[in-house]
């Protein structure tokens, strides 16, 4: 069996554990179409290297906490000596995801004192964690670097052509293995996204996480958010991601109607509903029934799940024709509201993505610009 091969076959596993279900997180839960014995047998019948493999990919797909617990238990009576190594490797990303959570409580805390600050997408995926702590502030940037310099002893790390038209800063913190990501006023890609941004922070909630309360976005804007990265940006979906939206969509939280007026204000309409469609036939695939998404999202979506390739560990979003198109309607709708200073943000996004492929095919890395 090739990497490929393999890779696929991990994230089969994973998705039938976390999404084969109504999504209760208990260990006696019914398991996927598959059953628990299944699941059990496949997962006891890894070697080290695959049990590595599966690690990796989990974490890569943010789903270690959510996953392993459970996968240890299931093959603890088949191959005790793997749920202990199993065990020990979960207490250490605990430990991880805590010591980051501790800081991340400090940083924002200090941050208030400039402005608001929203934590996104890194508690989206709790209890597990994301690779890097993003924050957005309206706070002024030059207050944001001197806080974080003083009271953390951080600094900012190399910016890329990218970080800087997104108005971003990346702080390497002393003691904390993450970066902390701080978007300052906009959002996207280019930093065109301003529409979005204007009731982030006005919006947002205090959400606990064990002993620390955060602020975080609202339902709304998690999603929106969550379409950026993915959808505008990223070009692949991951596994997180789709746990993350069935739990979000079946809190029955999400006011359509607002999601549906923020989202076209901001040229994203049509990428949201698609990617929330996307995400619907995946979850139908392992489950029998997908999202219980209203008729004003799923007939605003382009594609769905059929367009998308499993390659390089991830879902990969087409980006010829279909990404592009996205990319024309969100130029667009910037362009007719007059919002001149982001369109021509966002215009620079071709020779920006150009010049990070030739980098990238070049040196191997496209750090320095994307």
């Amino acid at each position: 069996m090739n990497h490929g091969d393999s890779s696929l076959e991990c994230l089969t596993l994973l998705a039938e554990l976390l999404l084969g279900s109504d999504g209760a997180d208990d260990a006696a839960r019914p398991m996927s179409s598959h059953g628990s014995n299944g699941l059990a047998q496949a997962v006891a019948g890894f070697d080290p290297r695959n049990l590595s493999e599966l690690w990796s990919l989990a974490m890569s797909h943010h789903v270690i906490l959510r996953s392993f617990p459970l996968l240890s238990r299931l093959i603890e009576l088949r191959s005790p000596e793997s749920a202990e190594r199993l065990n020990r490797a979960i207490l250490k990303e605990e430990e991880r995801v805590h010591h980051a959570l501790s800081f991340l409580f400090h940083i924002c805390n200090a941050l208030e004192a400039a402005g608001g600050v929203v934590v996104i997408k890194s508690l989206d995926h709790w209890p597990d964690l994301g690779s890097d702590l993003d924050l957005y502030t309206n706070a002024d940037a030059a207050e944001v670097v001197a806080i974080m310099g003083e009271r953390f002893k951080a600094r900012v790390d190399q910016r890329s052509w990218g970080d800087r038209l997104a108005n971003k800063w990346n702080f390497i913190v002393p003691g904390l293995p993450e970066l902390v990501e701080v978007h300052v006023a906009r959002l996207g890609q280019t930093g065109e996204q301003i529409a979005i941004t204007q009731s982030l922070i006005a919006r947002s909630r205090p959400a606990q996480f064990v002993s620390r309360s955060f602020r975080v976005a609202a339902p709304e804007d998690r999603i929106v958010i969550s379409t950026l990265q993915r959808m505008y940006r990223h070009f692949y979906i991951r596994l997180c991601d789709m746990v993350d939206n069935l739990k979000l969509v079946e809190s029955g939280e999400i006011d359509y109607p607002y999601l549906r007026s923020l989202a076209m204000a901001a040229g994203l309409w049509d990428g949201l509903a698609t990617y929330l469609v996307i995400v619907s036939g995946y979850v139908e695939s392992y489950r029998g029934r997908g999202l219980p998404l209203p008729p004003l999202v799923t007939d605003a979506a382009r594609f769905g799940n059929e367009l998308i390739r499993f390659k390089r560990n991830f879902l990969r979003v087409p980006i010829f024709p279909q990404s592009v198109g996205f990319y024309a309607s969100e130029w667009k709708t910037l362009l007719l509201k007059g919002d001149f200073r982001s369109t021509l943000r966002l215009s620079l996004l071709p020779g920006l993505a150009t010049a990070a492929a030739l980098e990238l095919k070049v040196t191997g890395s496209d750090k320095g610009i994307w």
